[in-house]
């Protein structure tokens, strides 16, 4: 959610029980707009919020000329203080795999690896490896959110022949007939299934604005609910799979984004519970 508009943006998806204070949204707004200018982005966004047990973590992301580039992320215990958190690299994945349970809110805090935790493991360890900071775990779960769920309407980017990913100047938002229907739209990330897809079926593609996958072919299928709001005139999209995921979007219009306000755990019993 964009900083500038963030009071409006917040109240169309309070419908879903999560909401920030008038306190906490007045003091992100302030120092968001303060983090775009310190450290020069084109655009800062309220990514979300994961409450831990004892503190919540407020993430906030940079943006730069490439959308689709790689994106600054940045968390606060306060809304006024940031700390940049590096990129996720694929040990940081690896060792916090099998991390569970809730957050504690100190980044301080730290894991035992997850190997050392059981007793039905049987294996001896020489030396005991080292303890995982829940930093680590805020960066790698931050990650996987925005890889799974993080979502964009159809033909709001356009991509350019050169390769940059930059927002479409034409887009005036989906239709309601449209709006309604999951493959309108697309995850923003790296794409997955269209490169599967055979060239018949690339050939009904616009390579200019069809260059994501749809979350149509999102596994398991009925891990979205999607409603109307507001007599209509608002689209939300929420994730069973991640809890805490709600998407808006207002049809005709170019205002929609995401916002995650949730505990960071992944609902794994959802394929038992469709």
């Amino acid at each position: 959610m964009d900083a500038e508009s963030l009071p409006y943006t917040l109240d169309l998806v309070a419908g879903g029980g999560g909401g920030l204070s008038a306190e906490k949204r007045a003091a992100l707004r302030t120092s968001l707009l303060l983090l775009r200018r310190d450290y020069r982005f084109e655009q800062v966004r309220l990514w979300g919020r994961i409450q831990g047990i004892r503190g919540a973590y407020y993430i906030a992301e940079g943006l730069g000329a490439d959308r689709a580039g790689p994106r600054s992320r940045l968390y606060s215990l306060n809304c006024v203080e940031w700390s940049l958190l590096p990129p996720a690299t694929e040990e940081m994945i690896t060792q916090t795999a099998g991390l569970k349970g809730r957050f504690q809110g100190d980044p301080s805090y730290e894991y035992e690896p997850p190997e050392k935790k059981g007793e039905e493991n049987e294996r001896i360890y020489e030396e005991e490896g080292p303890m995982i900071k829940e930093e680590i775990r805020l960066v790698t779960t931050i990650d996987q959110i925005d890889k799974a769920v993080g979502m964009i309407p159809r033909g709001a980017f356009i991509k350019t022949p050169i390769g940059p990913v930059h927002e479409n100047r034409n887009f005036e938002g989906l239709s309601l007939t449209e709006a309604k229907k999951l493959n309108s739209y697309f995850h923003f990330t790296e794409p997955v299934n269209l490169k599967n897809r055979t060239l018949l079926e690339k050939a009904d593609l616009d390579p200019s604005i069809d260059f994501l996958d749809s979350l149509e072919h999102d596994i398991p299928k009925g891990s979205w609910s999607i409603q109307l709001e507001r007599g209509g005139s608002l689209v939300i999209l929420r994730s069973l799979l991640w809890p805490g995921l709600t998407f808006y979007h207002i049809p005709r219009t170019k205002q929609y984004g995401y916002i995650y306000l949730g505990t960071g755990e992944k609902n794994i019993d959802l394929p038992f519970m469709l």
